[in-house]
């Protein structure tokens, strides 16, 4: 065990490149080839609305003057909608009817008639 521990204290931490929502949203957009259009089409899905040039701003470079900065509530309504783009809606499950709505259930009632036949009658 504390060959383990010896071996986290040895990496180098610094090296390490983190991702920014920027990054993601970047290299969504590459691999499933979108354009603005469809980057806005998709927020419009789940009710976020953003212009062209909101959306241009973020993918340009860090030190560009009109650069923006991808904030966690866009990068998950962006992922909310890429989802019901791709899946479609989800589908609503039916509410459970509380107790007192339920309706009773009625069975129909059979009726059977007997027939007699009486003798001396009818011949």
């Amino acid at each position: 065990m504390k060959f383990f521990v010896s071996l986290i204290h040895l990496i180098d931490y610094s090296n390490i490149i983190t991702m920014t929502n920027n990054d993601i949203l970047k290299k969504l957009r590459v691999a499933l080839k979108l354009r603005d259009e469809d980057i806005i089409e998709i927020l419009m899905l789940v009710d976020f609305k953003v212009t062209k040039s909101e959306v241009n701003a973020l993918f340009r470079t860090e030190d560009h003057p009109n650069y923006k900065e991808c904030g966690d509530q866009l990068l998950r309504n962006f992922l909310n909608g890429l989802i019901i783009s791709m899946r479609g809606p989800a589908r609503e499950e039916p509410k459970p009817v509380p107790e007192n709505e339920k309706i009773a259930k009625v069975k129909p009632k059979v009726v059977l008639k007997k027939s007699i036949k009486l003798k001396g009658k009818d011949e």
